[in-house]
């Protein structure tokens, strides 16, 4: 089941003609990300980086802009989990305004130890709440 949770365009996300900066969807996305792990993995990304040393940088992104999106708007984001690797996590992020498609992103998050850089395997606990939450059992990578 998709997670889901909404943010309103603000002046700062902006151009001058009043529509999203592009990189300023990554800023929303990455806001979308942090919050799914807060509150659906139950691993904020304070405990995650400070504490546990560990974090989840993006490994690739692929994003497809179907509409701008206008100062006042509020979109709709949804993330789901299309597959789970050893160390990485491949999402789906659409957001919409109302029913109307405005971006598509495909992201890849690798698991990390922050100290040395290098890929760890997720977690026991991370990782069954991830194929729990695929469509269809979710195939590994």
């Amino acid at each position: 089941m998709p997670f889901t949770t909404r943010h309103k365009v603000r002046f700062q996300h902006c151009d001058p003609a009043g529509i999203v900066f592009y990189p300023r969807y990554f800023e929303m996305i990455n806001a979308v990300v942090e919050d799914w792990f807060a509150e659906v993995v139950g691993h904020d990304f304070s405990t995650l980086h400070v504490a546990s040393r560990t974090g989840v940088p993006t490994a690739s992104l692929e994003t497809d802009f179907h509409a701008p999106s206008r100062l006042g708007e509020t979109l709709t984001f949804e993330l789901a989990v299309r597959a789970v690797g050893r160390t990485s996590l491949a999402l789906r992020i659409v957001a919409r305004c109302g029913d109307q498609p405005r971006l598509t992103c495909d992201s890849t998050l690798v698991f990390v130890d922050l100290e040395t850089g290098r890929p760890l395997p997720w977690p026991e606990t991370m990782r069954h709440l991830f194929v729990i939450d695929c469509p269809r059992g979710c195939p590994d990578e």
